[in-house]
């Protein structure tokens, strides 16, 4: 007897539906799997055997032959084994077969007939609310993850046997509700407060402008000034994410499967911090079945590079075009993906191989030469896509012990949504998609930081001295203009030029 189920395979972030068929008929005992299985899904023979027997279900001692279609389509992981499972069921007639057309099937099956989670399921659920699938059957710990996705029947089981119950009684059970924007207002504070940090006011004013504009930021300054302390504390002065922008984060770590010892929603912004060491493919994304990769898991977030010049050049240059575009294309021989990465980049280093390079508390110990072969590390094209380059100091001996606390983060946070709410307002009237002032284009600069003569003239003198390229001309009036929305103008003043301007400090050093 033929038996057909619907499951779903990964593509990238996205999903495709994939259909099991399962023939059981004459011939030499045993399970045959075609249509491009990986090693994981070969092996789902030994395990869906093994789970059928413990369960206390007939196993057919007959020829059963697994189809999956697409038969182009390479299918990989684990979530087969439940499809294929209820596939022989059905072939074997220990099932009805009714509802086996509306349901979408996925699970990895122990051999005891557990289910267990697997990864991706947000992705595969807004697949199949599209594809107008009624509605998922998967392991319990899956269950609140897919019912974010309004419009389906989502239902959640702890074993096989559960699972065969539901297609033979299914007015026994109840689909699983999630309120998703409950959830989202459960959100907690990580405990990170700007008031932590004793003065550096310089560098705390750069970061609410990064936070309020979405640029890029690099903090630049000896061991010990609280580079690190600063950067931890961007997301705590971020705007809280939207319900729409956690269901794309909560997505991307599906994928990835980072969600299975987490709730079913990701509610805060991601902040990703890769060691040094980490390879081009872990930061942009890759492998023979494309994954996403740190710049990906910090969509919507933030990516904090630590000890920038200690990363390898060719691996920081991969994240030119990400930071431009938005996205990256993962391309391989069978298929092309596309990650989103709309993140903010955070960096920090020193300013020479010692670190004390223009301390006033320690002389450096480094040659010029030294210095340059340093920061030759670091391509003009990355350091052009960093809008805001930040010296920072060492705090004096009567800074340190110094009790009064600074702004806390949510007052920083306050007046950060004010501007951005000030740069959506504009947007919306010129019709546009933007988030923040760092996705402004040259045609839109020239209608939003329109200059008067003499900050005109300021520009140019700027320009001219720190041989500034067109790409980080750009980038100051991006900034410029973020500053004019901090203190609510319209139009860009002078101050608000030479502000940004004083925020290229890698440029004044070289």
């Amino acid at each position: 007897m033929l038996a057909r189920i619907w499951s779903a395979s990964l593509f990238g972030i996205n999903a495709v539906k994939v259909g099991v068929e399962v023939d059981v008929s004459g011939g030499l005992p045993g399970i045959v799997v075609v249509g491009l299985p990986d090693t994981a899904v070969q092996e789902s023979r030994e395990r869906v055997r093994a789970a059928l027997k413990n369960a206390g279900y007939a196993f057919p001692m007959r020829k059963i032959v697994v189809n999956l279609t697409p038969a182009d389509l390479r299918k990989e992981g684990p979530s087969f084994d439940l499809p294929i499972s209820v596939g022989i069921l059905a072939a074997s007639e220990q099932v009805n077969l009714e509802l086996l057309e509306d349901y979408l099937f996925l699970g990895e099956v122990s051999l005891d007939g557990t289910l267990r989670p697997i990864a991706g399921v947000l992705a595969i659920a807004a697949t199949a609310r599209s594809l107008g699938i009624k509605g998922l059957v998967l392991p319990r710990d899956n269950a609140q993850e897919a019912a974010l996705v309004d419009g389906l029947l989502v239902y959640g089981f702890k074993h096989v046997a559960d699972v065969a119950d539901f297609l033979n009684q299914p007015h026994r059970y109840s689909p699983i509700k999630v309120d998703g924007l409950e959830e989202l207002t459960c959100t907690q504070p990580n405990g990170l407060d700007l008031k932590e940090v004793k003065g550096q006011s310089h560098a705390r004013r750069a970061l609410e402008i990064a936070a309020a504009g979405g640029h890029n930021l690099i903090f630049v300054g000896p061991p010990g000034s609280g580079k690190t302390m600063l950067a931890r504390r961007l997301p705590s002065i971020l705007p809280p994410l939207s319900f729409a922008e956690a269901l794309e984060v909560t997505q991307i770590h599906s994928v990835a499967g980072l969600l299975r010892n987490q709730g079913s929603l990701i509610r805060d912004r991601p902040f990703r911090s890769p060691h040094h060491s980490a390879s081009g493919p872990s930061l942009v994304g890759g492998g023979t079945f494309p994954r996403p990769g740190e710049i990906s898991l910090a969509h919507r977030g933030v990516l904090f590079l630590d000890e920038l010049t200690e990363f390898k050049r060719d691996v920081l240059d991969f994240l030119r075009q990400p930071l431009e575009d938005g996205q990256v294309n993962i391309a391989r021989t069978r298929q092309t993906v596309c990650f989103p990465a709309q993140f903010t980049l955070v960096a920090s280093t020193n300013p020479c191989p010692c670190g004390y390079f223009g301390d006033t508390l320690q002389p450096c110990s480094c040659s010029p030469r030294q210095r340059e072969s340093y920061w030759a590390k670091l391509s003009g094209p990355l350091m052009d896509r960093i809008d805001l380059q930040v010296g920072v100091n060492r705090l004096k001996p009567e800074e340190m012990t110094h009790q009064s606390a600074g702004e806390s983060s949510l007052e920083v946070r306050k007046r950060v949504q004010i501007a951005r709410e000030r740069a959506r307002n504009r947007f919306e009237q010129a019709q546009l998609t933007l988030r923040c002032n760092a996705e402004l284009q040259s045609r839109h600069l020239k209608q939003w930081c329109q200059l008067d003569e003499s900050t005109r003239v300021l520009l140019e003198a700027a320009i001219r001295k720190l041989g500034l390229s067109a790409r980080a001309t750009d980038r100051i009036l991006k900034v410029s203009r973020t500053i004019a929305d901090l203190g609510d103008s319209a139009t860009l003043q002078m101050s608000h030029v030479a502000e940004a301007i004083q925020y290229r400090t890698i440029d004044r050093m070289q």
